[in-house]
């Protein structure tokens, strides 16, 4: 499984982020997936504590 797969599972199953919120973010980064979780709180569809989350799980995985 690539990387940006695992971490839109987590977005999904464990933040409860909706698939349409983490297609809109994918295509405003398509260039960069890197930038997914910037992406997503840039357009305030995670809060600040959801953002600190997913940057917890990326330092683990």
């Amino acid at each position: 499984m690539k990387a940006t797969d695992q971490l839109v599972h987590f977005l999904k199953e464990e933040l409860g982020i909706s698939g349409g919120a983490i297609s809109l973010a994918l295509r405003h980064c398509e260039q960069t997936p890197n930038f997914l979780a910037m992406t997503l709180w840039q357009y305030g569809l995670v809060t600040l504590d959801q953002l600190a989350q997913i940057f917890d799980w990326l330092e683990t995985v």
